[in-house]
């Protein structure tokens, strides 16, 4: 008995610890981790049943109750001025894919869906779900309603994460894109025709789709050799490596889950091709493996750091192999190199076939781009091309520069409108800026979303934010309070250009 007694107390004293070290943990390094790692540690402290299934005995159940708890539904509205078309040719396209007629001006509405990572309020949707909101009304699975604050997005993924003043939240469990099979059975989970809640079944019908979707506009101009893509930093940036599913996906899907059958999100749904703006059984998500780094970006930086190879390249086929004069009719052909790229220093030549990365056929330009964009700069990638018959392997060294300084963005219910209408994003300034500026503080301006406030009054990124309204700036929770005290909608912006140069800015808000 008294040997039952020390073994309970034992376990007493370990689960205490335990349960301590977490505490710990949660507190000391949550602001530095990523969200799958602080996922990571909820699930530890928070132990659910483990949702299994078989090719054999498929039953979602499980799966859409795990997942539907944490799916919202997003309404935005924004304003379109007569003669003064705010909608962006990706908005445009993606309203298009889904049968929506966009009304030239007035007040607009449109709703989406959007799928909650983090307990205390981060939500993943598309950005062109949000891109020109003005107020974002998030409804969650059990009918709160929170007004959210767009913390940046990302147009060349179209990715955008947002955030509401909550805490305790359900969440969806990250899994990885990577692992996705053809066959696979997966769920779609969102609110298309405003019928929230919505679980929809099908399987995955293909990985590494390019559909020509994400920054079309700037890609009018196609090589006569076939498609081109490109990876430089002075080139269209979009990158395209969609899941494609046939479970329904329908308006109002945008932004929603797509899991497997173990309750774990693969993708976020993202369009649909059809004739009809309606489901016809195609349906495109964009991999979460690629969606976690661009929103640990957003969160940590204030927008994307993306890692360039630096070239430019066209998918070999047997027809544009005939036209290039070339054997080779699998791979990325590489028509030119960025001066002082990656690739160059490599020893990356135009003429180069790449063939493989990281040991893994390349056969389309997602099957590099994916990869990339999981990478930052300064990371490493093994690239093997054909020159001359033979094969050769290169490390590639990714160049980037965006600045490495990290925020906390704050979030203020009150202010969440007011701060997506100035439509940036932005990061505390480091001591080197102070330097550089000859301030005592402010908060550097990392993105800056077309036809928003700031992209108006062309304050550029780079740009150092030092009051508002008279008030000293010194961090994203000074902003919010600044906002929050506007009276009359008037908002008095002042700051630094990246030259130097001061500006002062009266913004109309309301």
């Amino acid at each position: 008995m008294k040997k039952f007694g020390l073994t309970l107390l034992t376990a007493f004293i370990g689960g205490a610890m335990a349960l301590g070290t977490y505490k710990v943990i949660e507190n000391k390094y949550a602001d530095n981790m990523s969200f799958e790692d602080r996922q990571k540690v909820y699930f530890t402290s928070n132990p659910s049943a483990p949702i299994t299934s078989s090719a054999g005995e498929v039953d979602f159940t499980q799966a859409a109750a795990a997942v539907t708890p944490a799916v919202v539904y997003i309404r935005v509205t924004y304003q379109n001025d007569a003669g003064d078309d705010k909608q962006s040719e990706l908005q445009q396209m993606f309203g298009n894919m889904f049968g929506q007629q966009m009304r030239p001006q007035g007040v607009q509405q449109a709703s989406g869906s959007g799928v909650i990572i983090s307990p205390d309020g981060y939500i993943v949707t598309n950005n062109h779900v949000v891109e020109k909101a003005d107020k974002i009304t998030v409804n969650t699975n059990d009918h709160r309603t929170f007004q959210a604050k767009v913390i940046g997005t990302d147009p060349n993924t179209d990715l955008a994460l947002i955030k509401i003043d909550a805490t305790n939240l359900p969440i969806v469990k990250l899994g990885n894109s990577d692992d996705a099979k053809v066959g696979e059975w997966v769920l779609a989970v969102g609110n298309p025709f405003n019928l929230t809640s919505t679980v929809t079944a099908g399987i995955v019908s293909a990985k590494g789709r390019n559909i020509g979707i994400i920054g079309s506009e700037d890609n009018q101009n196609q090589n006569p050799f076939g498609r081109t893509s490109n990876d430089g930093p002075r080139t269209n940036k979009s990158i395209e490596s969609f899941i494609q599913t046939d479970a329904a996906i329908n308006p109002g899907n945008s932004g929603g889950a797509l899991v497997n059958t173990k309750g774990e999100l693969i993708g976020i749904n993202s369009a649909i091709a059809s004739q009809t703006g309606s489901y016809e059984g195609y349906g495109f998500a964009i991999p979460i493996n690629l969606a976690k780094k661009v929103l640990n970006d957003i969160e940590k930086y204030g927008a994307v750091k993306r890692g360039y190879v630096g070239v430019s390249f066209t998918e070999l086929n047997p027809d544009v192999a005939e036209q290039l004069k070339t054997s080779v009719t699998n791979g990325l052909y590489v028509r030119d190199i960025v001066p002082g790229g990656g690739a160059q220093e490599a020893g990356i030549k135009a003429g180069d076939v790449i063939v493989k990365v990281e040991s893994t056929p390349v056969y389309e330009s997602s099957d590099l781009q994916e990869r990339v964009g999981e990478l930052q700069p300064g990371d490493k990638i093994h690239l093997t091309v054909l020159r001359d018959g033979a094969e050769k392997t290169f490390t590639v060294t990714l160049k980037g520069d965006l600045p490495t300084a990290t925020h906390t963005a704050a979030v203020t219910k009150s202010a969440s409108e007011l701060f997506n209408k100035l439509g940036a994003s932005f990061m505390p300034i480091t001591k080197e800026q102070k330097a550089q500026f000859h301030v005592q503080s402010g908060v550097v301006v990392t993105q800056v979303r077309p036809g928003r406030l700031f992209d108006d009054t062309q304050i550029p990124v780079g740009s150092v934010i030092t009051s508002i309204n008279r008030h000293a700036i010194t961090s994203i929770a000074d902003m919010d309070t600044a906002i929050t005290n506007t009276r009359n909608g008037l908002l008095v912006i002042s700051g630094l250009y990246p030259d130097g140069t001061s500006f002062s800015n009266t913004f109309q808000v309301q």
